[in-house]
C-alpha cells in the first residue's frame, strides 16, 4: 500500500497511517483503508486492530488540497460518503479497534478516531473539528457521533468554537477512554489489544454487534438481539469451555467457534 503500513504481530494487527507530514485522509488513504479492513477481516488469527500514525501526527485531518480538485455539491457529497462508509465500516467492525491518538486528530482525523471502538490519547494531543474555520462542516458524520462522546453542548461548543480540546480533556469528556504520557501510549495500546485477544472471537464479534444497537438509541430491538446471541454464546464451543474451565477453576482455551 501507498499510505498505509498494515503489520501482523501474534492476534494483533496494526494499521498505521503513513502520508507525511500529516497523515492526511486523502481518497486514497480512505480507500486503502477499507481494503485493510478487508485484510484483517479475513484473516482469522487477528483478534484485534490498533491503528495510528507515523510521524508527528495521528492525522491532522482531510486533504484540503483534494478539495480543490472537486467541482460541485454532489462531488462533495459522494467525497462525504465514501469516508463515511468507510468508518462506518469500522463502527461496526467484527473485531475491536483501538486508535492510539498521538500529536493531532483533527477534522477528518478525529473522525476516523471517533468511529474505532476505543479511543487512547497522549496527554498533550489535540482533538476537534476546525471544518468551520475553513467555512464548511464535518463531512465524515463527525456532527454525528461527537455528540453521543461528549453530549450535545460540549458538542456544540467544540464545534463552533472550533478550538480543540488537550488529550487530558478528551478523557475527561468522554471524548477518549483513557489518556497517558505520550511515551506509554502505543505499549498501552497493544497491551488493551492483547487482553482483548485473549477472549473468544465469537463473543467479542457478538458484543460489538449489540454495541451497535445501544449506539443507535435501539434498546428494546437491542435486548431482544441479545436475548438470540446469549444463547448462541452459551450454546458455542467457547461458551461451553469456558463455563467448565471455570468450574475446573482453569484457563479456558478458546478455539474462536
Amino acid at each position: 500500500m501507498e499510505f498505509l503500513q498494515v503489520d501482523k504481530q501474534g492476534k494483533i494487527a496494526t494499521i498505521k497511517l503513513n502520508r507525511a507530514p500529516a497523515n492526511a485522509l486523502s481518497t486514497g488513504v480512505i480507500q486503502e483503508l477499507d481494503q485493510a479492513l478487508d485484510q484483517i477481516e479475513q484473516d482469522r488469527e487477528v483478534k484485534a486492530v490498533v491503528i495510528l500514525g507515523e510521524g508527528r501526527f495521528f492525522s491532522a485531518g482531510a486533504d484540503i488540497k483534494e478539495f480543490t480538485e472537486v467541482q460541485d455539491e454532489e462531488g462533495f457529497a459522494q467525497l462525504g460518503k465514501k469516508g463515511q462508509d468507510v468508518f462506518n465500516r469500522i463502527e461496526q467492525f467484527s473485531k475491536p479497534v483501538i486508535a492510539a491518538i498521538h500529536g493531532a486528530a483533527l477534522g477528518g482525523g478525529l473522525e476516523l478516531a471517533m468511529s474505532c471502538h476505543i479511543r487512547l490519547v497522549a496527554d498533550d494531543a489535540k482533538l476537534g473539528l476546525p471544518e468551520l474555520t475553513l467555512g464548511l462542516v464535518p463531512g465524515f458524520a463527525g456532527t454525528q457521533r461527537l455528540p453521543q462522546l461528549v453530549g450535545v453542548p460540549k458538542a456544540c461548543e467544540m464545534l463552533l468554537s472550533s478550538k480543540p480540546v488537550t488529550g487530558k480533556e478528551a478523557a475527561e469528556l468522554g471524548l477518549a477512554n483513557e489518556s497517558m504520557p505520550a511515551e506509554d501510549l502505543f505499549e498501552r495500546a497493544y497491551k488493551m489489544a492483547e487482553s482483548f485477544s485473549e477472549k473468544s472471537a465469537v463473543s467479542i464479534k457478538y458484543t460489538l454487534e449489540l454495541l451497535h444497537y445501544a449506539r443507535a438509541g435501539l434498546y428494546e430491538k437491542g435486548s431482544v438481539k441479545e436475548q438470540e446471541l446469549f444463547g448462541k454464546a452459551f450454546k458455542s464451543h467457547d461458551g461451553q469451555e469456558g463455563i467448565q474451565a471455570f468450574i475446573e477453576k482453569r484457563k479456558p482455551e478458546f478455539q474462536d467457534r
